[in-house]
């Protein structure tokens, strides 16, 4: 008997307690890269939230309150862009320019475009056109307005928006933010390591899972990441 506990048993308990140890070592280093792996991908869908609400806000002045205004805004609203004609280095057509202008005080860019279009290349003027959304904004590949207000890796979960109009020294400024919280965005990986790490975060003050703006203290639109 003594034998098969030296033999078999004891064997067996140190492997095991060595694969525990090796185990204990990996376990956090798996769950950091697969972290890094998930927090890349909300990172850029949260970048895009804030280059449209941005957008948004220059033409609205305010942000959008939900991820619905936020999709209509992308997919059917007009920006106005505007776009320079000529070279600011080219003296000959900055100085045709001036003496038109200088002639006609009264002349607007879209009467120079009309003389330009005509063959009157020395001129240097700028345009206003409005341009849709989605034919000048967040024009990548792989850019799906469709999966902009879903917190990637949750299995389907929204991402939390708010946008509101604050009194910050008695002047009316519009604020918005939108988070994804550790909770969901690392759903599936290991139960312990996630509530030392909500632990960690709430403990430092710091939001537990990555968020861009803040509609309680005004951050100028900045991710908790950067």
């Amino acid at each position: 008997m003594k034998k098969i506990l030296t033999f078999v048993v004891l064997p067996l308990a140190i492997i095991a307690l060595a694969y525990a140890i090796v185990a204990s070592v990996q376990e956090p280093v798996k769950f950091e890269k697969e972290k890094s792996a998930r927090e890349k991908v909300a990172v850029q869908r949260l970048k895009d939230i804030r280059t449209l609400q941005v957008a948004f806000k220059s033409k609205y002045g305010r942000y959008a309150p939900t991820m619905d205004s936020l999709a209509w805004f992308y997919n059917e609203d007009v920006i106005v862009v505007s776009m320079q004609i000529g070279s600011a280095d080219d003296s000959l057509a900055v100085a045709t320019t001036k003496a038109l202008k200088k002639k006609n005080p009264k002349i607007t860019g879209e009467q120079m475009m009309k003389m330009y279009e005509a063959g009157e290349k020395n001129l240097v003027f700028s345009i206003d056109q409005e341009i849709r959304v989605k034919d000048t904004l967040l024009k990548r590949p792989d850019f799906i307005m469709d999966s902009i207000g879903i917190i990637p890796f949750s299995g389907g979960r929204a991402v939390d928006m708010k946008a509101v109009i604050k009194k910050v020294s008695g002047v009316d400024v519009p604020l918005f933010e939108a988070a994804m919280p550790y909770e969901y965005l690392l759903s599936g990986m290991n139960h312990q390591l996630l509530v030392n790490l909500w632990h960690e975060r709430t403990n430092q003050s710091r939001y537990p899972g990555l968020k861009v703006g803040s509609v309680d203290n005004p951050n100028n639109n900045a991710g908790n990441w950067e």
